[in-house]
């Protein structure tokens, strides 16, 4: 039996070696600089990761272990003090409640206004549909804190001022989410929309029924970058409102790490209200960061 056994390993015992003499041996070189590449991207990522990880930790520290031994990734005494005087004892929850509430509203707006402009200039044949792109892509390289002025007379003028609306609205759309959906939109041959023409669709049954359906790589790009960018959004709501019952959480977070609400060196509570902020965030990223649009992913060929 034992000879047996021998003899039928054998066969796979000399493919194995063929296998590994088929391989092609890279130099010593070449080795030893994939190796530093390696340990260059290992250092770099938790010198990214390292202000993350002290946060995380002095969240879970006495405010005395904090001010003295303030990087140490292992608090000496675990504490979750600073959780409970931020749910209980601040008013950090309604900025919690805010910031959900806009982030919700303004991405679901984003997704269907981007792409319903985006779809008008990619299909739709009117005068100063060339301009109106120029003047989109212009508006692609204005700084945002540019616009601050101009948006806060807006607002004041249309008597909206501290209100949600003030805070949804003027953030429904945005250039990038359009310019996204537009480029879409055109890798999308016109022959898949000719015969629903045919059938008497017009144009926003074409766009709800046929196009939209297959822009779903877009449209996750999309909500994935109207969520992380009204969660994160902190200009325009200090021109937009100014009570406390409309503080979002990069307001109240950004108050409370000043210093601005009394709450003096009290470290493990600011970071705590920081380490919270940034879980939503996260979790979008994590769930879908496999979906996120690749330029040519989507692309519909005739």
């Amino acid at each position: 039996m034992t000879t047996a056994v021998r003899t039928r390993m054998r066969p796979s015992t000399a493919s194995q070696r063929l296998r590994n003499l088929s391989r092609p041996q890279l130099p010593t070189s070449a080795i030893a600089g994939r190796s530093l590449l390696y340990a260059i991207l290992i250092v770099l990522a938790m010198i990214y990761i390292a202000p993350f990880l002290v946060q995380v930790a002095t969240s879970f520290k006495t405010d005395v272990e904090a001010a003295t031994n303030p990087i140490s990734l292992l608090p000496q005494t675990w504490s979750t003090s600073a959780y409970e005087r931020l749910f209980l004892n601040s008013d950090f929850p309604i900025w919690f409640q805010n910031s959900a509430i806009v982030t919700v509203f303004v991405t679901l707006g984003r997704v269907f206004f981007n792409s319903l402009a985006g779809y008008a200039l990619a299909r739709l044949h009117f005068r100063g549909r060339n301009v109106i792109f120029a003047l989109l892509i212009a508006v692609m390289s204005v700084p945002g804190v540019v616009l601050l002025i101009p948006k806060f007379l807006v607002i004041n003028q249309l008597g909206i001022y501290d209100t949600y609306v003030a805070m949804i609205v003027p953030l429904l759309t945005d250039a990038a989410g359009v310019f996204i959906m537009k480029n879409f939109f055109e890798s999308i041959p016109a022959s898949v929309e000719e015969q629903a023409r045919i059938d008497g669709a017009g144009n926003f049954r074409v766009f709800w029924s046929i196009v939209l359906p297959m822009a779903r790589p877009a449209l996750v790009t999309i909500i994935i970058l109207s969520f992380q960018g009204s969660w994160n959004e902190l200009s325009h709501f200090i021109v937009a409102t100014q009570s406390p019952e409309l503080t979002t959480l990069t307001k109240g977070v950004a108050s409370l790490a000043s210093g601005q609400l009394s709450q003096g060196t009290q470290y493990p509570l600011k970071l705590a209200a920081a380490a919270i902020m940034t879980i939503p965030v996260a979790v979008m990223f994590f769930i879908f960061q496999k979906r996120i649009m690749n330029t040519t992913d989507g692309a519909v060929k005739e």
